[in-house]
C-alpha cells in the first residue's frame, strides 16, 4: 500500500482559511479573487505569475474549469500523485463550487515529475490520452527551463481540447479548419474541371473503328511484379510517462498523465 497522505503546506492551508472566511460573493467574483497558480518552486516572475493568472482565469470561464498550477521543490519528498490529491482535497477547487471542475498540472522539481489530473467535467474531456498530448506538447519547455511557455501551452491545450466531445481525437487533421477548406477547394476544382472537360464532347473513334478483327490476333501473356514494400514506424520517445487515472482519499476520482521533464 503505497504510503498516504502528506501534509499541504502552511502557506496553503491559510490562504484556503482565508479564503473561506471571505464574505458571501458570486462564482463570478469569487472565480476572478481566488489564486489559480501556486508556485511554491519560485519558477516565475512576479508579471509572468500575473500574465498566467489572467490567462487561466479567462479561459477557465469559457469552460467552466479551474485551470490550476502547482509548483514544489518537494521538501517532504512526497509523490507528485499524491500531492496533486491532497491539494484537491484540502483546497477544494471547482469553479463554481468546491470540488468542482479542475484540472491541475503538478510540477516537482525535488525529482523532476510532472503530473496532470483532471477531475468531474475535466476528468470527462480530459482523459488519460488528450492529457498525455498535452504532458508531451510541454515537456521540452519544462526540461529547457521555459516554465511559463510550457505553462501558457498547458492552458491553452486545455481549454482547446475541452472544446471537443469526449471520444474524438482533438489533433486530427479534419478538424482543422484549413485542412477543411483545402479539402472543399480540392473537391470544387475536380468537379470543375470534370464539367469543363464533358463539355468539350465526347471522342466516338476507338481502336475497333478500323480493326479488322479477322486477321487480327493477340497472344496471351502474364507479367508478375514483386514489389517490395518497407514499412518505417516512428519509436516513441521514453520519458518515463504513464497515465490513467485514481481517486484522492476525499473520494474525489480523476485522470491522469504522469511523466519526467
Amino acid at each position: 500500500m503505497r504510503r498516504r497522505r502528506s501534509m499541504l503546506g502552511l502557506g496553503w492551508i491559510m490562504m484556503l482559511a482565508v479564503f473561506l472566511m471571505m464574505p458571501h460573493r458570486t462564482a463570478a467574483a469569487a472565480a476572478e479573487a481566488k489564486p489559480l497558480i501556486f508556485d511554491d518552486a519560485g519558477l516565475l516572475s512576479s508579471q509572468e505569475y500575473e500574465e498566467l493568472s489572467a490567462l487561466a482565469r479567462e479561459y477557465g470561464a469559457e469552460r467552466e474549469t479551474d485551470f490550476i498550477i502547482i509548483t514544489t521543490d518537494n521538501p517532504d519528498n512526497v509523490d507528485i500523485e499524491i500531492l496533486i490529491e491532497d491539494f484537491y482535497d484540502a483546497y477544494a477547487p471547482g469553479y463554481d463550487r468546491p470540488h468542482g471542475n479542475a484540472v491541475i498540472l503538478g510540477l516537482d522539481m525535488r525529482n523532476r515529475d510532472v503530473e496532470l489530473q483532471g477531475y468531474y467535467k475535466a476528468e470527462e474531456y480530459l482523459d488519460r490520452n488528450r492529457l498525455d498530448k498535452i504532458r508531451r506538447k510541454i515537456t521540452d519547455d519544462l526540461s529547457d527551463g521555459e516554465y511559463k511557455k510550457a505553462f501558457e501551452a498547458y492552458i491553452i491545450s486545455a481549454h482547446e481540447y475541452m472544446g471537443y466531445e469526449p471520444g474524438f481525437n482533438p489533433d486530427n487533421p479534419l478538424f482543422n479548419i484549413w485542412v477543411q477548406l483545402g479539402g472543399a477547394v480540392l473537391i470544387g476544382g475536380l468537379a470543375v474541371g470534370l464539367m469543363t472537360y464533358r463539355a468539350g464532347g465526347r471522342v466516338t473513334v476507338n481502336r475497333r473503328t478500323y480493326e479488322d478483327v479477322s486477321t487480327s490476333g493477340i497472344i496471351d501473356q502474364e507479367d508478375r511484379y514483386i514489389r517490395t514494400t518497407t514499412t518505417r514506424r516512428e519509436i516513441p520517445k521514453n520519458d518515463g510517462g504513464s497515465s490513467g487515472g485514481g481517486v484522492t482519499s476525499g473520494g474525489h476520482s480523476h485522470s491522469s498523465s504522469r511523466g519526467k521533464f
